[in-house]
């Protein structure tokens, strides 16, 4: 283990952790090649638990010994920064939560068919490029039954730093991968889709029939516009959430954990 001590914000080793942008750290061109950042020790934790690999550690002086300790002996082939808070947030353009940083390895991208083998409840993110909505909707995935996430290439990351860290970890949880085909192909993998949405032909969301689908892909639209036309008149069903006080709609983050409770496998 090498505990590295940095006074400067061009120190060798940081770019990974400065000035590298959410794009250069994702790599599309070479996805195998691709890194993410892990913030805070928990987080940091569920993803080594997960078998995610450690490339390098970034940590305020205060938590070596402190709280990221045991995450420094678990990574204890890795070079760990370390420098006093303020010019770690002068580096990195943020302060730290909890004053730990880890950069690790993206997986190897799953094709649609291995993330969704076995699966009974999935949800489709179309869409939606909030990283608070995409880590607070893994994170109701997780706790709620959904046995995997697939996104649409408009959606945001679920690696992207914020994400990680809003969902708690839970990006690390649930499998998931990206959807470049029409939706209509999940039919092929005997799901039936439900597109949340408004429309004058919609079925409530506790209706029967939805509790009688054995495999159900439930998707979530834009936070803006909602899912598109296409979506909703290819979709199987067309589902509401009741509202009460003139309320047209919930968040999208909101409207996902009242779905994914309600259309649960029971």
């Amino acid at each position: 283990m090498a505990i590295i001590e940095i006074t400067s914000l061009t120190h060798p080793g940081v770019e990974l952790f400065a000035t590298l942008t959410e794009a250069q750290l994702r790599n599309r061109i070479e996805p195998d090649k691709g890194v993410f950042i892990a913030e805070s020790p928990k987080v940091i934790r569920v993803a080594l638990d997960a078998g995610y690999k450690p490339l390098a550690l970034m940590c305020e002086q205060r938590h070596i010994t402190g709280d990221a300790a045991d995450i420094i002996a678990q990574c204890n082939e890795i070079p760990v920064y370390t420098g006093n808070r303020q010019l770690l947030a002068q580096l990195t353009g943020y302060t730290l939560t909890r004053g730990v940083l880890c950069a690790m390895h993206r997986p190897t991208p799953r094709s649609v068919a291995e993330v969704c083998a076995n699966a009974h409840r999935i949800v489709v993110i179309d869409g939606v490029v909030d990283t608070t909505n995409i880590g607070a909707i893994f994170r109701s995935a997780a706790a709620l039954g959904i046995d995997a996430v697939l996104l649409t290439p408009t959606s945001c990351d679920p690696l992207n730093r914020r994400a990680v860290r809003v969902s708690m970890g839970s990006v690390f949880l649930v499998p998931w991968t990206w959807i470049d085909s029409p939706l209509t192909s999940l039919h092929s993998l005997g799901f039936s889709t439900a597109a949340m949405a408004l429309s004058d032909n919609s079925i409530s969301i506790d209706h029967p029939a939805l509790q009688q689908e054995d495999k159900l892909a439930i998707i979530m639209g834009t936070e803006g516009d909602g899912l598109s036309h296409e979506v909703i008149t290819e979709a199987d069903y067309t589902v509401r959430i009741p509202m009460s006080h003139h309320v047209d709609s919930l968040n999208v983050a909101a409207a996902a954990a009242v779905a994914f409770w309600e259309l649960r496998r029971r």
